[in-house]
């Protein structure tokens, strides 16, 4: 069983050609994080310990088995990996694509306009969909058609415009803590895979390799979605890392 976890301004909807074509050998659940898509109020965590409580609401909501493998994406990786640092035992593989828990990171513009108090709101609040097609063109390496980017747009409501601005701005460096080097011990002894595409302007390709992963695939010519991007090799890239048994831990 895989639970994958989405970013911003995603919902679960991101994952569905990844899963569709993973179907076939793997079961999966690709759910809406607290404040996005369909589920719930906004969400406004203050800490590592409110992302795990808001995460062990999510994991305890579906039918999953005492172990499965954890697929993050962006923001999804801040609510899965500082969840599975605390519930190792739950978590049997672990796949990682474009994401960051490193306080170091640098902000793109509209991120540092989200994080400014009012002009945050406004910016929320007005949200033009030509502006958001562009920007998420951007972001993709213009691998992204209209269509595909304004289901995105119609799925970004008031509610999850609000926990994505909570977001933005709780993420400062004395957020994570030691976060990163938990990471890292947990990918020591849980198998790790890092997709990433090579094109992100948000996440640089270096920081694929900070994670400690045994595993790590670059792909040429995608930006911060490779599973919309690039669906065809993202899942290839993730059935083949769970058919390896080179990759398990020792």
């Amino acid at each position: 069983m895989i639970l994958f976890l989405h970013g911003i301004p995603d919902s679960g909807r991101v994952w569905d050609d990844v899963a569709a074509r993973l179907a076939v050998e793997h079961s999966g659940l690709a759910p809406d994080l607290p404040g996005f898509g369909a589920n719930g109020v906004p969400t406004r965590p203050h800490s590592l310990a409110d992302l795990r409580a808001l995460m062990d609401g999510v994991v305890g909501d579906l039918p999953l088995p005492d172990r499965f493998t954890l697929v993050v994406h962006d923001v999804g990786g801040l609510f899965g990996l500082s969840w599975a640092v605390a519930r190792r035992r739950r978590v049997a593989r672990l796949v990682i694509l474009n994401t960051s828990i490193f306080p170091d990171r640098r902000w793109h513009w509209g991120a540092r306009l989200l994080r400014m108090p009012l002009l945050g709101e406004a910016a929320m609040r007005v949200l033009p969909r030509r502006g958001f097609r562009a920007e998420m063109r951007r972001a993709a390496n213009g691998n992204l058609t209209d269509a595909a980017i304004d289901g995105v747009y119609d799925r970004f409501g008031r509610t999850a415009r609000a926990t994505a601005l909570a977001l933005y701005r709780r993420q400062t460096p004395g957020l994570f803590g030691d976060l990163p080097d938990a990471v890292r011990a947990l990918t020591a002894t849980v198998p790790t895979l890092v997709i990433w595409g090579r094109n992100d302007p948000y996440l640089p390709p270096s920081f694929a390799g900070r994670f400690g992963a045994r595993a790590v695939r670059l792909l040429d010519g995608i930006g911060h979605w490779p599973q919309r991007e690039a669906p065809d090799q993202t899942a290839a890239a993730i059935g083949a890392f769970l058919a390896s048994p080179g990759l398990r831990a020792e």
